[in-house]
């Protein structure tokens, strides 16, 4: 069985954990909405693979206000007209961020982006990503289990 990075070091997840906030107050100051933030979480946690934060992050943005269609053609987000200019930029970012290096398309999914968002969205887009991806490692790593839960997201015993 692996060790949980939390628990072994608990002083470099609440360094982890600082970090993360820091970020969220930084980017909702430049214009970076909670649901924009929680698209950009979700998207980069499937690309990952990480089912702590998948499940995470799919109930937050669905308490963010995240309609449920949404989140279920979020692997498919570009073959749909279910998001906006901004989304389908947050979405881009997260891609790109997530799946490095970047490549000649990825640079250009970056570039329209950013004339979406302007450039302070832009960078706090990216702060997001690089910290869901970083959380990501954390919790693979460290064999984070999903819970079961109930409809209302309980914890089912």
């Amino acid at each position: 069985m692996r060790p949980s990075l939390d628990k072994v070091m608990p002083e470099a997840w609440k360094a982890a954990e600082a970090f993360s906030s820091a970020i969220r107050e930084a980017t909702l100051q430049r214009g970076l909405s909670v649901q924009e933030s929680e698209f950009i979480k979700l998207r980069a946690s499937q690309i990952n693979g990480c089912a702590f934060c998948v499940d995470l992050h799919s109930r937050a943005a669905r308490r963010a206000g995240i309609a449920q269609q949404q989140l279920d053609l979020l692997p498919v987000w570009r073959e749909t007209g279910l998001f906006d200019d901004r989304q389908r930029a947050v979405l881009a970012v997260a891609e790109a961020a997530t799946s490095l290096p970047t490549t000649d398309e990825s640079e250009a999914d970056l570039v329209g982006a950013r004339s979406v968002l302007g450039e302070e969205a832009f960078v706090a887009a990216e702060w997001v990503a690089v910290t869901i991806n970083a959380f990501n490692r954390i919790s693979i790593l460290s064999r984070h289990s999903v819970r079961p839960r109930d409809n209302e997201g309980k914890i089912i015993r």
